[in-house]
């Protein structure tokens, strides 16, 4: 199958897949999701995945019903069943409170369990040589961003205000510190080290800037967790975008102004080493 969903069980064509009306995650967003990218047969950091969707279920008291393993085999079968896009793609799943009517309190445990939603579709990396356009917004959502929730409406509007603005993506801001992007991690190279923002409530740990940080370390980059603000950023010798989608690459304008460029060689010296580590783990099937 081209692109290959899933549901409580059913697996098929996407576009044959459906849920019930009722599904918490329609009418509340009561859910958290997780996604990561599929080459070679192979699901690319899958448990430093499951730890984070673990983390956003107890987080949100979801009482998820599978196993680490059995997920796994689970999202291995649409694996299995995918033939599009030369089995490149990206994979998603979700869990919601489950099926219910429409009711702010927590359904009863014992009567109602959790959904799994899930779907394997066509996607490619972004390419090395690709640079982003960005553009700043004051980040005005709520103070959980560590969950991987299905509320996602305003980095839905801030990601149309992008497109609208001729970019790619979104660096949010509390006040004058920056956070993270509408659906990536930002980071920066400032004289020679790799600076993030703190992993607190304010951000998601992102999967592909966990990774990048481990590789700074083994190549001997220093690394620092800390706020810094949107002057700072903008100053800064190199702005790094990484997500699921998109393992290491240049932000090289913000608000029309043209940023970074300023460690070539440690920048490019970090996203050889990212890419390189994605090729040898989906190789190892």
């Amino acid at each position: 199958m081209k692109e290959v969903g899933y549901y409580n069980g059913t697996i098929g064509p996407l576009s044959e897949i459906s849920c019930p009306i009722l599904d918490r995650a329609v009418y509340f967003g009561d859910g958290c999701y997780d996604a990561t990218y599929v080459q070679n047969g192979v699901i690319f950091a899958l448990e430093d995945h499951f730890d984070r969707f673990y983390n956003s279920c107890r987080l949100l008291r979801i009482p998820f019903q599978y196993s680490r393993e059995e997920l796994e085999k689970i999202l291995y079968s649409l694996v299995e069943a995918y033939d599009g896009n030369d089995g490149k793609g990206i994979l998603y799943w979700q869990t919601s409170r489950g099926t219910a009517l429409r009711n702010h309190l927590f359904p009863d445990e014992t009567e109602v369990k959790p959904n799994l939603m899930a779907f394997l579709m066509p996607m490619d990396l972004s390419p090395k040589e690709k640079e982003f356009h960005t553009i700043t917004l004051e980040d005005t959502r709520f103070l959980h961003c560590n969950i991987k929730t299905l509320n996602l409406i305003p980095s839905v509007i801030a990601n149309q205000k992008a497109k609208e603005a001729g970019c790619q993506e979104v660096i949010f801001h509390r006040g004058d510190r920056v956070t993270e992007m509408a659906h990536s991690n930002v980071s920066f190279l400032i004289d020679g080290t790799l600076v993030y923002h703190p992993f607190d409530n304010k951000v998601l740990l992102g999967i592909a800037i966990k990774h990048l940080i481990k590789t700074a370390e083994k190549l001997g980059v220093p690394t620092r967790a800390e706020e810094i603000t949107v002057t700072e950023a903008m100053n800064a010798d190199e702005l790094i975008i990484t997500s699921s989608g998109t393992l290491c690459n240049r932000i090289t304008e913000v608000d029309k102004i043209p940023v970074g460029g300023k460690a070539d060689e440690l920048f490019h010296k970090l996203q050889d080493a990212a890419w390189d580590e994605f090729m040898v783990y989906t190789k190892q099937k």
